[in-house]
C-alpha cells in the first residue's frame, strides 16, 4: 500500500518537526467578483459572509473594504493588531492540542493580495515576525495579484517558505462563466506559470461537481493544473450551502450535486495521474451545520476520508 503525499509530510521532511497552518482572517479585504470590479456576487457558491472573522475586533471596518486600486488604509494599524491577536490564539492551541511546533500564517479568507502593495507587505512582514513562523500561505485569485506583489513574494521566498494558493476549479471557461468566476481560465495559467518561474510554490484548488461537467472534463481539469506546475492540490466535491446563488438553482431544480460514488470514481483517478511530486493538503469538504443543503454524504468528514480510503485501497493507495 502506497501512502499518498500529504502536505503535512512534506512540510516535516523539510522543517524536521510538525508545521501547522494558521488560518487568518483580516477585516477590510475582499473580492474583485464581490465589490463590482470583474462581477457582483462572487462564485455562485460562495456565501459571502462565511469568510467573515467569527470575532471582528475592528467593527468599523466591517464596511472598509481594499482593493488594488486603494490609496490609502487609515485601518492598517488595526489591521496588525487583528493579525497578532489571532496568530496568538491559534497558534497556542495549536501547539496544546497537536504539538505543532512551527508554524506557516495562512491569509485565509477572500483575496489576500487585493489590497494596496504598502498594506500587504506590512502584513506579510509582521507574519513572518511571529515567533516559530517559518512561511506564508496566501490564498488568493489569479486576477487579483500584481508583479510587484509577485516579485516582492519572490524575494521572500528565498528566506521563507512561500505559497500562493490559486483557485483554479475548472479549466473550462463554460464552466468558470456559470459560477460567475469573473475570469477565464488563460488568466489561472498565465499566474500559476509566473509563479512558479518566480520560484514560488503553488497551491491549486479544483472543485468536481461543478454544473453540467463530465467525469473526462473533471479529469482534464486536474491534468491541466498538474502540466501548468502546481507543487500542492486541494480537492474539493461542490456542495451546496444557504443564501447562495447555488442554492437558488438547486431549489429550482436546477442543479445536481455531485454523489459519493461519483467523486471517489474521479478523485482516485486525478491522484493516479497526479505527478509524484505533487502533495495533497486537501482530499474533500463538507460542512455539518444547518447551513449546508446537499450533499448529505459531505456533512461528515471522518466517514468521508474512511470511504475514500476504501476507494484508494483498491489501487494500492492510502491516504
Amino acid at each position: 500500500m502506497t501512502q499518498i503525499y500529504t502536505y503535512g509530510g512534506y512540510l516535516k521532511d523539510k522543517f524536521g518537526c510538525k508545521v501547522y497552518k494558521v488560518g487568518i482572517n483580516i477585516s477590510g479585504f475582499t473580492c474583485p467578483n464581490i465589490d463590482g470590479t470583474v462581477a457582483k456576487g462572487g462564485c455562485t457558491f460562495c456565501e459571502n459572509d462565511s469568510f467573515s472573522a467569527s470575532t471582528d475586533e475592528v467593527q468599523e471596518l466591517k464596511s472598509f473594504h481594499l482593493n488594488l486600486e486603494s490609496k490609502e488604509n487609515p485601518y492598517l494599524d488595526k489591521q496588525l493588531l487583528q493579525l497578532e491577536q489571532q496568530f496568538s490564539a491559534i497558534s497556542k492551541r495549536q501547539a496544546k492540542e497537536y504539538g505543532a511546533e512551527k508554524f506557516l500564517v495562512y491569509f485565509q479568507s477572500f483575496t489576500n493580495t487585493y489590497a494596496p502593495f504598502d498594506t500587504l507587505k506590512a502584513l506579510y512582514e509582521k507574519a513572518l515576525s511571529f515567533d516559530n513562523v517559518v512561511g506564508l500561505s496566501i490564498g488568493t485569485r489569479s486576477d487579483s495579484i500584481t508583479q510587484e506583489t509577485l516579485d516582492y513574494l519572490a524575494e521572500l521566498s528565498k528566506t521563507s517558505e512561500i505559497w500562493l494558493e490559486f483557485g483554479i476549479q475548472s479549466v473550462y471557461d463554460a464552466t468558470l462563466i456559470k459560477i460567475n468566476r469573473g475570469h477565464d481560465s488563460a488568466n489561472v495559467e498565465e499566474w500559476i506559470k509566473k509563479s512558479k518561474a518566480a520560484g514560488i510554490n503553488v497551491c491549486g484548488h479544483l472543485i468536481f461537481g461543478l454544473a453540467d461537467e463530465t467525469q473526462e472534463m473533471m479529469l482534464n481539469t486536474s491534468r491541466a493544473a498538474y502540466e501548468w506546475g502546481i507543487d500542492s492540490v486541494k480537492y474539493h466535491p461542490l456542495y451546496v450551502v444557504k443564501r447562495t446563488a447555488l442554492a437558488n438553482e438547486y431549489n429550482r431544480g436546477e442543479f445536481t450535486p455531485i454523489s459519493e460514488e461519483e467523486y471517489l470514481e474521479v478523485l482516485v483517478k486525478s491522484i493516479e495521474m497526479k505527478p509524484e511530486h505533487v502533495h495533497v493538503q486537501r482530499i474533500t469538504a463538507g460542512l455539518d451545520d444547518d447551513s449546508l443543503l446537499a450533499p448529505q454524504w459531505c456533512r461528515n468528514k471522518n466517514i468521508q476520508v474512511k470511504n475514500i480510503n476504501k476507494a484508494l485501497k483498491k489501487v494500492n493507495l492510502k491516504y
